[in-house]
């Protein structure tokens, strides 16, 4: 019993952080197209964040997608749940799954 309080605990905080840390990712990408537009680049300290920006999008794009291939499955709505699952990552696939 105990565990599972842990466990949905772990959960809750783990989609807020990664929801507010893709936002991030989202806002860093539409900075880097802007200045890219402009002809201009991140400060040099700022390519690490970005380029881990890069991965977690890349990776949330991937969970969604498997997310809104199984979602019928589950009876659930594809998009919504895809979409779901792109912001809160593997947490959303692991509550899918289950």
């Amino acid at each position: 019993m105990m565990l599972t309080n842990f466990k949905q605990t772990s959960f809750q905080l783990i989609k807020v952080i990664s929801t507010i840390l893709i936002v991030g990712a989202i806002a860093l990408e539409l900075g880097n197209l802007y200045l890219w537009q402009m002809g201009l680049s991140w400060p040099s300290y700022l390519q690490i964040p970005l380029w881990f920006g890069h991965f977690a999008l890349s990776a949330h794009l991937i969970e969604g997608a498997i997310a809104a291939v199984y979602a019928p499955t589950k009876c659930k709505n594809p998009f919504n749940y895809g979409f779901y699952t792109f912001f809160v990552g593997t947490v959303g696939l692991f509550e899918l799954f289950e």
